[in-house]
């Protein structure tokens, strides 16, 4: 197993100094050092060839018999090695190759001075001019910077050469050669040593650097990893939600500088749920995995941005603009997971596949002023798509009124509602059928425009819920009415009727429990409507967060049974602890068939176990009907109407004597 880089560098550094050097790292050092080696070794030469040429002054003094040609020589010379070196390093000769130059120039500048010097009549004067060879050590082993193998054979050459001519030349006293050997030795070793001692920091300046080098891309490396882990879904490799929003915002900063068109198209797995039941999670992580890559894909094709938008969702951002071009994208999406065919065996439609249902919106095609509003257009065709049978592409369009200026306006106004104190609770009760009186209450919440106007819950709840406003407002519902109702004693549970868009907040029963936990309410005094669909049906996070309602002790209403989507088969999924019947069953059973249909609907919810609640009592009549079918609780305008606190309080006072449920549902 190769050992880490960085790993070798400390071994190096930890080395004493006669241990042999790593060969990949010398190999590194003498790399990094080569463009830097070569220009020293250039502007050293002219420095050296500079000084030689000075000297020549020294040698008019001391020996002015041979200084002339001497003088010429060493001018001579100095050119010669100048150019020499320049054309050498223009034209890209390695640093050893200089280097190599450069010693042997040194050499040959010292021995033709060596020959001139001993030629001269003033023998005395040259014997102490001799001294001045030491110069030419420190070139060699402090002004280049010459390896020091190199600089020992240097040094040796002039150190021999010096000896060589001092024996020939002139016979002198033991004690001058004495005296001028250990001027040399000591010269030479002292320079070597230095040589050394600095070749061997530059090594371990290079090794320090590098390790510093190493560290620094190792932290820019684990910073890259972790920018793509907390931009990437760990289990379908695509851009997380966080990551696809963000190339959202730079389409969206395209399209208005620039009137760059694009669409968004919202991707849901059909039964995805159904799916994990019945194959398992290891099956649905794996069924996640294959449609990403096929969308990511496909997404290539068309130049396009794929991300998972959340659970069994996934987004599209492809530059498409016209009607045409839009279907045929989302047409080929759809198309593209139909053709893995993946079985799903537990579809309720009998599909046999995977399939997905597709919701399109374009900047081109939208009146949308702010990029949550083109997301929620593409929600609503997906939802479209859905409630057409599934396993279709719906492209939003823009003049079906779901999302006027009207309601632009009521989604601006839901932003401060609270705030401004334009939001309210009414209550209406729900009596025991046998006896009349009043056993629980629904709270129905209330919005009012500026200007003073109601606005209908049908209005604006689809609103709050198509851009998330629903979530603060169900939590001021909540507090209001636990505080209002219960923490008064006024009623002795509290039920609030919570959307699909609410269950699938993250979070949402942290906040329940943290609401339960400030009014100091039992969990068991509180109770959640909920409306049938397949959004709660189908979708895991939703029962997650619905199981996790129950752990707390919270009761389960089922509001609305019978007009959703899901069916019996929601009933057979959550075990509710109370189904409310919806008011039309109750105004059809005038007929025959009517009827009969409300009696079974009686009949199943009661053998199933769960309480029953008819909605809809406007008449003696009705009540009459839901008295013969023995009927519980039931709640209409002929059992009393939604009443703000005060109103309520009244109704309660007059039954002081019995005890009271009341139920709070946000429509």
């Amino acid at each position: 197993m190769t050992m880490p880089l960085c790993d070798i560098v400390e071994i190096e550094l930890a080395k004493r100094w006669w241990a042999a050097r790593s060969a990949e790292l010398t190999t590194r050092f003498r790399t990094s050092r080569e463009a830097a080696r070569k220009k020293d070794g250039h502007f050293t030469m002219w420095f050296a060839s500079a000084t030689y040429s000075a000297f020549g002054l020294v040698d008019l003094y001391l020996i002015p018999d041979v200084a002339p040609p001497l003088v010429a020589t060493r001018l001579i010379l100095s050119a010669i090695f100048v150019m020499v070196v320049g054309w050498q390093y223009r034209r890209g000769v390695a640093a050893d190759w200089i280097d190599t130059t450069c010693a042997s120039i040194v050499l040959l500048a010292y021995g033709s001075w060596l020959a001139f010097a001993t030629s001269s009549g003033y023998a005395f004067n040259v014997s102490y001019y001799m001294a001045y060879g030491v110069i030419f050590m420190m070139v060699a082993n402090l002004l280049f910077n010459f390896r020091i193998r190199l600089a020992i054979l240097l040094s040796c050459g002039i150190m021999v050469a010096f000896l060589t001519a001092m024996l020939l030349s002139f016979p002198m006293p033991a004690e001058y050669y004495v005296s001028s050997l250990v001027l040399y030795v000591s010269s030479f070793t002292l320079t070597l040593l230095v040589n050394w001692k600095l070749n061997v920091e530059r090594y371990h300046v290079f090794l320090n650097a590098l390790k510093a080098k190493l560290r620094e891309d190792e932290v820019v490396e684990r910073g890259k990893e972790l920018l793509r882990l907390s931009n990437t879904d760990p289990l379908t490799g695509l851009k997380n939600r966080r990551a696809i929003e963000e190339d959202l915002a730079a389409y969206w900063q395209a399209w208005q500088d620039e009137r760059r068109s694009f669409a968004a198209v919202l991707i849901d797995i059909d039964y995805f749920k159904n799916f994990n039941d019945h194959y398992g999670h290891q099956e649905g992580d794996s069924c996640l995995a294959l449609v990403a890559n096929a969308l990511a894909d496909l997404a290539q094709g068309w130049d396009g941005t794929v991300g998972r938008f959340g659970g069994e969702e996934f987004i599209v951002l492809a530059a498409v603009s016209d009607d045409a071009g839009i279907a045929h994208f989302a047409e080929s999406i759809r198309r593209t997971v139909e053709d893995l065919r993946l079985p799903h065996e537990r579809r309720p439609d009998g599909e046999g596949v995977v399939t997905v249902s597709i919701g399109a919106a374009s900047t081109a095609n939208s009146s949308a002023k702010r990029v949550e509003r083109l997301i929620s257009e593409a929600d609503t065709a997906l939802y479209r798509a859905k409630g057409s049978g599934r396993n279709c592409a719906w492209v939003f369009d823009q003049n079906d009124g779901s999302l006027g200026e009207e309601n632009e306006d009521i989604a601006t106004l839901l932003k401060s509602a609270i705030a401004d104190d334009l939001v309210s609770l009414v209550y209406q009760p729900i009596r025991r059928v046998s006896t009349g009186r009043i056993e629980a209450a629904e709270a129905l919440m209330r919005l009012r425009g500026r200007d003073g106007r109601m606005i209908p819950p049908n209005i604006f709840i689809p609103v709050a819920e198509r851009t998330g406003a629903i979530v603060e407002l169900g939590r001021w519902a909540l507090e209001t009415a636990c505080l209002e109702l219960i923490a008064a004693d006024l009623a002795p549970v509290v039920s609030v009727n919570v959307s699909a868009i609410q269950l699938k907040t993250p979070g949402f029963a942290i906040m329940v429990a943290g609401v339960l936990s400030e009014t100091g309410i039992d969990p068991q005094r509180l109770a959640f409507e909920i409306t049938e669909g397949r959004e709660i049906e189908g979708n895991a996070d939703v029962l997650r967060c619905i199981n996790e309602l129950r752990q707390l002790g919270i009761q389960l209403w089922l509001d609305d049974f019978g007009t959703g989507f899901a069916g019996l088969s929601c009933l057979r999924t959550i075990a509710f602890d109370t189904v409310k019947i919806d008011r039309s069953f109750l105004h059809g059973a005038t007929l025959g068939a009517g009827h009969m249909l409300l009696e079974d609907m009686v009949r199943l919810i009661r053998n199933h176990g769960q309480r029953l609640v008819v909605e809809g009592v406007e008449t003696e009549r009705h009540l009459a009907l839901l008295k013969s079918l023995r009927v519980e609780w039931a709640q209409g305008y002929h059992l009393g109407r939604p009443t703000a606190l005060d109103g309520f309080r009244s109704l309660i006072a007059a039954e002081a004597s019995n005890p009271i449920r009341v139920v709070i549902s946000a429509g």
